[in-house]
């Protein structure tokens, strides 16, 4: 099995950090490559999924105040509105006798 800093398609980074230039469906040389290629993958998702998770963490706060605000607008229009159902209602009442 051949190691992927031996290979032609591993660069290394600035930091330290490995990077693969292989394609899977055009230069893997290995069928323990593609397995690596997907670990890798694999990790990048993981990541990004925990950067999402981080952001939707800050923003949590600020959707609650928002929900709290909307709830109250739509309280205060609903109030607003009932003098309009209660003159129905007491319309529909006098004609039942």
């Amino acid at each position: 099995m051949i190691q992927c800093r031996e290979c032609e398609h591993y660069n290394k980074g600035l930091r330290g950090t490995s990077h693969l230039t292989c394609d899977p469906f055009e230069n893997i040389k290995e069928q323990h490559c593609l397995i690596k290629w997907q670990l890798i993958k694999l990790d990048l998702l993981v990541q990004a999924q925990e950067k999402m998770q981080t952001m939707y963490d800050r923003l949590a706060p600020l959707q609650e105040k928002m929900f709290r605000h909307l709830e109250r607008e739509i309280d205060d229009a609903e109030e607003a509105d009932e003098w309009k159902r209660a003159d129905g209602d007491e319309e529909d009442d006098s004609d039942a006798f």
